[in-house]
């Protein structure tokens, strides 16, 4: 120990022999033996295996994904004679409001639904958890404080007063009341559906929309792994009675058709019964019919549908009954594109 009572760094070591006059060399006091450096050496091997395999195995799953995107993408524009009478048919759409914020709101919207009855949009804000309503050319009516939900993520109108939000922090959806005087919601005692499926911490279900016309609720599970789950046997009338329901996957039966990175929403579109899936992350909206075909695509990219820009980070998805498509990013960017005229 030196002076300043510090370990120097290096020390000095005398080194001897017959031969050849004394010389002096730096060594290090705590030098590793090649022993160590082997042993060590060899416990990282697994880690360095395990690496390159989890790397190889997301450039497998990201090459077979652009492979299936670019293979629907060729199937859908061929496929044209035959949706584009049948279907929303999204490439046919151009922006007509691009990526305006809503005044009055920040950031963490996530989730939008389309009331039929007052024609204004919901969505819901993360945090602090609320609830807002919003017109069609995304001017903000009222937000409203949502209790007892942690990290509201998805939003689905039913009918009347009622709606279902799902919380992505505990799994559940929650059926609550917002009449057109509501300032406050509570989900104590209200009720819920808890959806036990791989629970994963801040990867669980996102969007949910509810089918009018067949009575079921969609729920989309973000990834790890991306599921759109179907529950059957609510009644939205009188949901305190009891749930005697039915939950299945929607799939179809080519696995590759759910070719995103990942799921934000979904929203039914009741006139055909088509499904429209959006994707943060590959910034898509595909449209599917109900036994699970991919019919059409809107890409969220710069130079598609009119966007000058990319939309950067899309979490909710609408159709109103004229078919206008409203979207929202975040942090609070809202967007509407408007259908092709259809023909007279």
């Amino acid at each position: 120990m030196n002076k300043r009572g510090l370990v120097p760094r290096f020390s000095l070591a005398l080194i001897s022999s017959i031969g050849p006059p004394l010389q002096w060399r730096t060594v290090r006091p705590f030098e590793d033996s090649r022993l160590d450096r082997m042993t060590r050496t060899s416990s990282r091997k697994p880690l360095v295996f395990f690496a390159v395999v989890l790397s190889l195995g997301t450039l497998v799953v990201w090459y077979f994904k652009v492979l299936a995107l670019g293979y629907y993408w060729l199937s859908t524009t061929l496929g044209a004679s035959q949706w584009a009478g049948a279907s929303l048919w999204l490439p046919g759409y151009q922006v007509a409001i691009e990526g305006m914020p809503i005044q009055g709101l920040t950031r963490n919207t996530s989730g939008l639904t389309f009331n039929t009855e007052t024609g204004t949009l919901f969505t819901v804000i993360n945090r602090p958890p609320q609830i807002a309503e919003l017109t069609t050319d995304g001017r903000l009516l009222r937000v409203i404080a949502l209790d007892g939900v942690k990290d509201p993520e998805g939003i689905t109108y039913l009918q009347g007063d009622s709606y279902v939000i799902s919380d992505e922090d505990s799994h559940r959806m929650h059926w609550v009341q917002i009449a057109r005087e509501t300032q406050r919601v509570s989900v104590a005692g209200r009720p819920s559906l808890g959806i036990g499926i791989d629970k994963l911490h801040n990867s669980s279900f996102e969007g949910v929309s509810w089918d009018s016309v067949h009575k079921r609720l969609y729920v989309v599970r973000e990834k790890l792994p991306m599921r759109v789950l179907v529950i059957t046997g609510l009644d939205p009338a009188t949901p305190s009675t009891g749930f005697n329901i039915d939950i299945s996957e929607w799939k179809s039966s080519r696995a590759s058709s759910l070719f995103m990175s990942d799921l934000s929403s979904v929203t039914v579109h009741d006139e055909t019964g088509h499904l429209l899936l959006l994707s943060d992350e590959s910034a898509l909206v595909v449209e599917y019919a109900p036994d699970g075909r991919p019919v059409s695509m809107l890409p969220l990219w710069r130079g598609f549908n009119g966007l000058q820009r990319k939309v950067p980070q899309p979490e909710g998805v609408a159709v109103g009954p004229d078919g206008t498509l409203y979207l929202l990013s975040e942090p609070n960017l809202f967007y509407r594109f408007a259908p092709a005229a259809k023909p007279s």
